[in-house]
Formats: C-alpha cells, sequence, structure tokens
C-alpha cells in the first residue's frame, strides 16, 4: 500500500493519510511484540485494533488488506522467529487468533456497510421531510393567496346582487348566483385543501363535547335539503329497527363532524339521478354509534374501494371522476382523530353506501349534556 498513490494533497487526504499512518503504527507495534516474544506468547489478538481503525476510515478494501496482513502475520509468527519451538497446540490458538482477526473484518466490513445504507435513508427521510415543508408552505401560501380575490369576487357579486350599483334582470341576477356559488365552491375546496395539510403537519386539534349524531345529521341534511330539490333527489331517515327517533351521543367535534355528514351528503347529492333516494340510516350497536349513508348512484368500481380515502385520489368510474378526492380523504382524518372507523362498500342492487362510526359517549357526559 503505497500511501502517496492512495492519498492527494488535499485537507481530507492529509487527514486519511494521517489515519493511514496510525493504522500502519498499530501493526508495527503489535508486530515487535509478536516477534520478539515467544511464539507461544499470542499477541496477534491485538491486530484487531489496526483493523477497527482501517474500518473507522479507510475504504473497504484497504480494510480488507489490513485484515490479510494481520491474518498472514498472526500465522507467521507460528515459525518465525521461533520454528523450533512450536507445538499442536501453539498453532491451534494461532489459527484461533487467525480466525477471530477474520471475524473482526468481516463484522466491521458489515457494521460499515450498515452504517452507510443508514446514513442514506437518513439523509433520504431529511429529504423527504424538507420536500414535505417546502410543499406544506407553498400550498398553504398558495392557498392564502388565492382566498384573497374569491373573497372580494365574492363581495362584488353580493354587491351586484343586492342591487347596490343599479337596477339588475332576473337572468342577470340568475348569472349573478350562479357565479357566487361557483366562487363558493372554490374557497370551500381551498379551505379543505388548507385543512389536510394543516391536519397532516400539526395534527388535527378537537374541541370534545357530548354530541347528538342524530340532531347533527339533521341539521346538515336540512341544510343540503334544498340543493337535492333542486336536482330531484329525496332525503330520507332510518331510525334502525325501532323506526323510532332517539338521539346517539358521541363525544365529538360538532363543527368537523359536520363536515364529515356535509362531505357525505354531497357526495350522495352528486352521484344520484334524478327521482333517486338518499337514505341516512342511525343505528347504535353495542359500543359505537353508526351512521350510513346509502344512495342509488353508479356504485363504485371494485378496485376503487381500498384508495377512496386516500388523498386525491380520483378513480377511472364517473363517480370518482366528478369530485377531488379532498373530501373523503379530511372525512377520514376527522373521523380517525375522532377514534372512529369510516368506510365505503357497494350495495348488492346499485349505489354505493357510506358509514362511519364512532364509541359511544359515556353516560356521565350524556347526562351532563341534557
Amino acid at each position: 500500500m503505497n500511501p502517496s498513490h492512495v492519498f492527494q494533497n488535499t485537507p481530507l487526504s492529509k487527514a486519511l493519510l494521517s489515519w493511514f499512518w496510525m493504522v500502519v503504527g498499530a501493526i508495527l507495534v503489535v508486530f515487535a511484540l509478536e516477534f520478539s516474544t515467544p511464539s507461544e506468547f499470542i499477541f496477534g489478538y491485538l491486530y484487531t485494533a489496526p483493523i477497527l481503525l482501517a474500518s473507522a476510515r479507510l475504504q473497504r478494501h484497504r480494510t480488507l488488506q489490513v485484515t490479510a496482513i494481520t491474518i498472514f502475520l498472526t500465522l507467521l509468527n507460528v515459525w518465525i522467529p521461533h520454528p523450533t519451538a512450536t507445538n499442536l497446540a501453539t498453532i491451534a490458538n494461532r489459527i484461533i487468533a487467525a480466525i477471530s482477526l477474520l471475524v473482526t473484518g468481516v463484522l466491521s466490513d458489515r457494521n460499515r456497510y450498515y452504517q452507510a445504507a443508514l446514513s442514506q435513508q437518513r439523509a433520504q427521510i431529511q429529504a423527504k421531510e424538507k420536500l414535505m415543508h417546502l410543499r406544506e408552505d407553498f400550498t398553504a401560501t398558495l392557498t392564502h393567496d388565492l382566498k384573497t380575490p374569491l373573497l372580494g369576487a365574492i363581495e362584488t357579486l353580493n354587491a351586484f346582487q343586492s342591487e347596490r350599483f343599479g337596477t339588475i334582470s332576473t337572468a342577470q341576477c340568475q348569472v349573478i348566483a350562479t357565479m357566487t356559488r361557483s366562487h363558493q365552491n372554490s374557497l370551500q375546496l381551498l379551505e379543505t385543501l388548507l385543512d389536510i395539510y394543516r391536519n397532516d403537519a400539526e395534527g388535527l386539534v378537537l374541541n370534545l363535547v357530548p354530541v347528538d349524531l342524530t340532531s347533527l345529521v339533521e341539521e346538515a341534511a336540512s341544510a343540503l335539503l334544498e340543493l337535492a330539490s333542486s336536482r330531484r333527489v329525496y332525503l330520507s331517515f332510518n331510525y334502525g329497527d325501532s323506526q323510532i327517533r332517539r338521539s346517539l351521543w358521541v363525544k365529538g367535534d360538532t363543527l368537523q363532524l359536520r363536515r364529515v355528514l356535509t362531505n357525505l351528503l354531497m357526495n350522495a347529492i352528486n352521484h344520484s339521478h334524478r327521482g333517486d333516494r338518499i337514505e341516512i340510516v342511525l343505528e347504535s350497536q353495542a359500543s359505537y354509534q353508526v351512521v350510513k349513508i346509502l344512495d342509488t348512484g353508479s356504485g363504485i368500481q371494485p378496485d376503487a374501494l381500498s384508495h377512496l380515502f386516500e388523498r386525491f385520489y380520483q378513480g377511472n368510474s364517473d363517480r370518482q371522476a366528478k369530485g377531488t378526492g379532498l373530501g373523503l380523504y379530511l372525512s377520514r382524518q376527522i373521523i380517525a382523530a375522532h377514534g372512529g372507523t369510516i368506510w365505503a362498500e357497494n350495495r348488492s342492487s346499485t349505489g354505493a353506501l357510506f358509514g362511519f362510526k364512532l364509541p359511544i359517549a359515556a353516560p356521565d357526559l350524556i347526562s351532563y349534556a341534557c
């Protein structure tokens, strides 16, 4: 090993050259101990020091060279400098020492490989985290910058609709109303996108209080009744086997659960045909309160069922193509934060079922709410 050919004249190379000579020095020290004492005294185990030193800084093939040299010197000491004084026990001990040096070299090489792989994996994770933070910052900035002109446009359209700038015709009023709804939908989409990235980065913070799911579902359905009627879609309630309205109490965040219900009901309305009926089932199981929303639309492709609640997922069917893939993902975030489960499945006849279940609230919370 000629160090002048291995190391160039750079600060890093000078440091490696110093380390190289340290390894050589360690080998020479052990060599002196080995060859100045009788063969029965085995100092070859000390060669593990230069092997480990080489593995720490030098290249892989240099470490293997050091290992081979130390093994050779350990075995050579059987015959040099006292060839007549050797016996079988000494030879066996030397072979064991050589094997231990070989194991040390192999394990140090393996450790170096794993350390390199771990460093590479750590660098990849850090790069992904940096990319994620950049994406979140970009999304937050973009969302904020887009919200401002949308809010201004909505206020301007509201001013036109209220005839602050003069009288408008019925046709103009309808056009303005359509534009307002479009801007409001875009604003809602931006807010949903921002909420999703915030939840992914910081986690969803819930304001947990006793909530009656029955009343909350009825409120959400009532808010969408006009939209459903305009599309000739009818909403009906099913209160389980008894068909008697009863409260379903859970511990939850009213605002967030209302968003889930609105998302699921909007999903059902958007994928229903004129004259269809959407059935809202409310029932209580052993330890869960369950809400199911059943429609008679086009259903869900079987290969899309396991991906429906993924972010930005859009399947190939007409049903998935109508959405952005954000509402269901946000709904999954909210239900998971409540300790519940959300799912989707195809109905046996036609259409789809979207449902979720939440843990039943403790009796003391129910009495407190009442």
